[in-house]
């Protein structure tokens, strides 16, 4: 399967200490399956950093890595309250077990969710209605690998 990363500077070796922590399912190399979203994630990038040009990097992916036990996966099939107190963890800093996984697969924290979150965090509202409130928004998936066994199954195109 082809795999899309969208960023302001080309690279060549993926280097995980560089990935920002606090992201959705942590610090790692997050990709899609769908090559706009790369593409908008790389214009919203160099808006951010007032640097480089937005590049979508394309990779190969045997998705059979996905059910294999040679690497521990966590796929997100939708919303639920897993999925939502994962990613709230993860924005939040928690520590997990030390790269408890190596690839993780479900949808994007748009700016919507993170408005959810916010309103989760502030006890506004409860882990119930914040999944009750997800459950109908169309997210897109994306990947996320956190180690460099995950990288090393990646063949840039």
């Amino acid at each position: 399967m082809k795999l899309y990363h969208g960023t302001n500077i080309d690279f060549t070796d993926i280097n995980l200490s560089v990935c920002r922590p606090n992201k959705d399912f942590g610090q790692g190399f997050y990709l899609t399956e769908i090559k706009r979203q790369a593409l908008l994630m790389a214009i919203r990038r160099c808006a951010f950093t007032q640097k480089g040009t937005p590049i979508v990097q394309t990779y190969d992916f045997n998705e059979t890595f996905l059910s294999s036990q040679s690497l521990n996966v966590k796929i997100f099939d939708g919303v639920s309250k897993e999925w939502a107190q994962f990613i709230y963890d993860n924005r939040l800093g928690k520590k997990r077990e030390e790269k408890e996984y190596d690839i993780v697969v479900g949808p994007v924290a748009d700016d919507g969710v993170v408005y959810q979150l916010n309103l989760f965090r502030q006890q506004l509202i409860t882990i119930e209605q914040l999944v009750r409130e997800l459950t109908y928004k169309k997210l897109n998936n994306q990947y996320c690998f956190l180690t460099g066994e995950a990288i090393a199954t990646l063949q840039r195109v």
